[in-house]
């Protein structure tokens, strides 16, 4: 039975194990390092076997049929996280947010290098992640990495020169949505709505809105002068949000996070 190591035990790499676990991995194949005591206890409820030094993780992965290895740390500490770390010709996944596949190369100059960018409806399943493919890399690892990554939501595959633009929409945009989702719900507070109702509204409403472009594959102007009459109460709407320039100020938010991306990358 082949094993998975992971370096980093944090939220996203806790996601991919639990959404592995469902699809009917055995606890037994993950092994985990992580300096945190406290995610290392709540990995190990899950029987994960756990460990504190990321080399000692390693070493008990090549003692096993290792398939692959997936780091899940934050962009700041790779560096010292890979120090006197050695993996062999295996595939290794990166989900560091802006870190990139060259650099990572440099770094471990026998593993396999992927890199996915996933985002955090990843949590509840509902994610999509965007994977690109190192120089040593081919078909094999990639099939590989989309198989793990599947247990995260949907899964494409694109150019790393799009990884930042990626990171930028599908990365940093839940924080968008949620920020959009909590003015809804606190308009309809001022509005005059008790905040248990105006939140169940928001959420429905934004979640079949969300469908309907989904489903209908119309664009969203389009489904938007569906619902916008000559006068009404959306237009009116419509046109405060226009003149406070929402619109341009969160394509601006994307190209934002999208140059953060490639600061975190440098």
């Amino acid at each position: 039975m082949s094993s998975v190591g992971f370096i980093g035990g944090g939220l996203m790499a806790t996601a991919i194990i639990k959404g592995l676990l469902k699809q009917g991995y055995a606890a037994e194949r993950f092994m985990v390092s992580d300096p945190d005591s406290t995610r290392r206890e709540m990995l190990g409820k899950l029987g994960i076997k756990t460990f504190q030094d990321n080399s000692e993780m390693l070493i008990a992965l090549e003692s096993k049929e290792a398939e692959g290895v997936i780091l899940a740390v934050k962009p700041q500490v790779v560096k010292e996280a890979l120090t006197d770390v050695k993996i062999p010709e295996l595939p290794l996944l990166s989900i560091v947010a802006g870190f990139p596949v060259s650099s990572l190369e440099i770094l471990l100059p026998e593993a396999k290098v992927l890199r996915a960018m996933p985002n955090t409806p990843a949590l509840i399943g509902e994610g999509i992640t965007a994977i690109t493919a190192g120089t040593r890399s081919g078909e094999p690892e990639i099939k590989w990495a989309k198989e793990i990554l599947s247990s995260l939501g949907a899964v494409v595959t694109i150019p790393e020169s799009l990884m930042d633009a990626v990171t930028g929409l599908s990365g940093s945009g839940p924080g968008f949505v949620y920020f959009f989702i909590e003015a809804l719900i606190d308009g309809g507070v001022l509005a005059g709505l008790p905040r248990q109702l105006s939140r169940e509204l928001a959420l429905q409403t934004v979640l079949g809105s969300t469908q309907m472009v989904s489903k209908l594959q119309e664009h969203p102007a389009v489904l938007r002068d569906m619902v916008t009459s000559p006068g009404g109460t959306t237009i009116t709407g419509l046109t405060e949000l226009e003149l406070s320039g929402v619109h341009g100020q969160l394509m601006k938010a994307v190209l934002a996070a999208t140059e953060k991306s490639k600061e975190l990358g440098e």
